[in-house]
């Protein structure tokens, strides 16, 4: 192999980080070393159904379009791989049944399958000419290392594309409360300044409101923990399901869960909003409860609910405030009827 090939094929492989890339850089190559009119790399499908030509390069007369899908059976790349033939300069006495080739007008015809490491076909690089070429067994050579470097182009971008899926994976399970599925507190912590954010570039009041389950100690004692994870699950479907999507919510603690919205712009209207707010939360997730084990006929959480200003504080102070005000609610409450539970 001349010395300059290899440097190209080195370059190539330094320079280009995508499958398209590379097989454009190596059909120009593939071009010159067998002198064909169009060189082309192909996709079969999994079923075998159709070929598709997805990187080709024409220099002359020959034209074989990118884009280009034919049935899989009555290619010239299936019969080679079929006869083990992978070359010939007299496609029309060889194969002169095939439609394919007539179409193209094809003469000289070299393929090599594209092989990846667990052993499938991905399809197969080829070069063809309207005219009467003799391959060498050099050109033969090449092929099938052009071939090789582009089943590694591809697994690599596999590979790459497995680990982008499972870094979005890992992402999002670091963000997210395993036993509920809503967003976890590192994920609130992060979206909370967003929306302050947002609301003091509209100049409206945020509405924070900060929920502590009650009685949910008694439904763990009296039922177990199945039974209380069952109920925080289902706390988190209400949450989910109750509340706009553009609002924050998530759990951030043990049995503390965490909603925020933009309010209105004026402090009034902002205050009566937060009532608002309260009540829908209290109803949302106060009342019967169907559990695997049980059934909860809940007396509903303590919640706290403060309007601020985000031009005048931030969601740290904003969640202490939210806090403080729950404390005061469960005080408000703690004589009030504990949640009543009913075995099926």
């Amino acid at each position: 192999m001349p010395d300059n090939l290899i440097e190209r094929i080195s370059t190539a492989l330094e320079s280009e980080y995508t499958l398209e890339g590379l097989v454009r850089q190596l059909l120009e190559m593939l071009e010159l070393v067998t002198n064909m009119e169009s060189t082309y790399l192909t996709r079969i499908e999994p079923d075998g159904s159709f070929q598709h030509i997805i990187f080709a390069r024409n220099s002359r007369q020959m034209q074989i379009p990118e884009g280009l899908s034919v049935p899989w059976g009555d290619t010239l790349c299936k019969r080679a791989l079929d006869e083990g033939r992978r070359y010939t300069c007299d496609v029309a006495n060889v194969w002169g049944d095939s439609q394919a080739a007539k179409a193209l007008g094809i003469t000289t015809y070299v393929s090599t399958p594209v092989t990846l490491a667990d052993g499938s076909l991905y399809g197969t690089l080829c070069a063809a000419s309207s005219e009467h070429r003799v391959l060498n067994e050099r050109s033969e050579q090449v092929l099938q290392l052009f071939a090789q470097l582009i089943a590694q182009q591809i697994q690599n971008e596999r590979l790459l594309q497995q680990l982008q899926q499972a870094n979005v994976a890992l992402t999002a399970s670091s963000y997210t409360d395993e036993l509920t599925g809503l967003p976890n507190r590192r994920a609130v912590f992060e979206q909370l300044p967003k929306l302050f954010s947002n609301a003091r570039d509209d100049a409206r009041y945020v509405l924070l409101a900060f929920a502590d389950l009650d009685g949910f100690k008694q439904i763990n004692d009296v039922y177990g923990h199945e039974a209380g994870d069952d109920f925080l699950f289902a706390v988190g479907e209400r949450l989910k399901n109750g509340v706009p999507p553009h609002d924050v919510i998530g759990r951030v603690g043990g049995d503390e869960f965490v909603v925020a919205g933009v309010g209105p712009g004026e402090f009034v209207e902002a205050q009566h909003a937060a009532n608002a707010f309260k009540i829908r939360l209290a109803n949302l997730l106060t009342g019967e409860y169907q559990l695997h084990s049980c059934v909860i006929n809940y007396a509903g959480p303590s919640i706290g609910v403060v309007a601020v200003n985000p031009a005048q504080t931030d969601h740290d102070l904003a969640l202490r405030e939210a806090d403080a005000a729950m404390y005061l609610e469960k005080e408000r409450r703690r004589d009030s009827l504990t949640p009543l539970t009913h075995p099926k």
